[in-house]
């Protein structure tokens, strides 16, 4: 392929639609109206790179470009705002100079990774009730309810003059997806609750339900 059509090829997303990681980089490109095809992972298990688009920590999302390849979500997301022609207003966590947005956001990611490794533990038949899965388990309880007791100020909290933040989408995934897999009931969380229901009014949160690929 010529150099200049390569560059107009559409970057590859690699994932999975159920995962609230890569469901975060696809709000992304819905956000900045970047098209892209997607490739899904089939088997989480697998130990080859280049099943998971040669990222070396076998882990999804992963997203090649002609420019290159990005590791992970956060990356992946700066590439597409990079992409885009929009260029909207979008609050990333190195903006978030304060504790309790800075908090927010170290704990909704801590919060997906712990998720993960649970989920992980399930599909390796290794759901036991071990001290190490029951020290994770409480963790993921206990950021829950810091988010949940301090959801309401850390939004209020955010740059009133933005289109988009990383946080927003994370919290959004992260709590949507807690009831997807079945990790942990949120129906106690309403200040979370109604912070998903609003956000959930957006467009590209139509655009990448969670599902199960066949």
């Amino acid at each position: 392929m010529p150099a200049a059509l390569e560059e107009l090829a559409p970057p590859v997303i690699i994932g999975r639609s159920s995962s609230h990681f890569t469901r975060v980089t696809r709000v992304f490109a819905a956000e900045m109206r970047i098209d892209y095809s997607f490739r899904v992972v089939r088997d989480l298990m697998s130990s080859d790179p280049g099943d998971y688009g040669g990222n070396p920590a076998l882990r999804i999302p992963t997203l090649q470009t002609p420019r290159g390849v990005w590791f992970g979500a956060l990356n992946i997301c700066r590439e597409l705002w990079r992409r885009s022609s929009l260029r909207p207003r979008v609050v990333w966590p190195e903006d978030l100079d304060e504790p309790l947005l800075a908090n927010a956001q170290e704990l909704v990611l801590q919060a997906m990774s712990t998720e993960v490794t649970l989920i992980m533990a399930q599909l390796a038949d290794a759901r036991d009730r071990s001290a190490h899965q029951t020290k994770m388990r409480t963790g993921l309880v206990n950021m829950m309810s810091w988010l949940e007791e301090n959801a309401r100020s850390v939004l209020a909290a955010l740059p009133p003059h933005r289109d988009l933040s990383y946080l927003e989408v994370t919290l959004f995934c992260l709590v949507t997806h807690l009831e997807f897999r079945d990790v942990l009931p949120t129906a106690s969380y309403s200040e979370l609750n109604q912070f998903c229901q609003q956000f959930a009014t957006r467009a590209s949160i139509g655009e990448t339900p969670y599902r199960f690929d066949t």
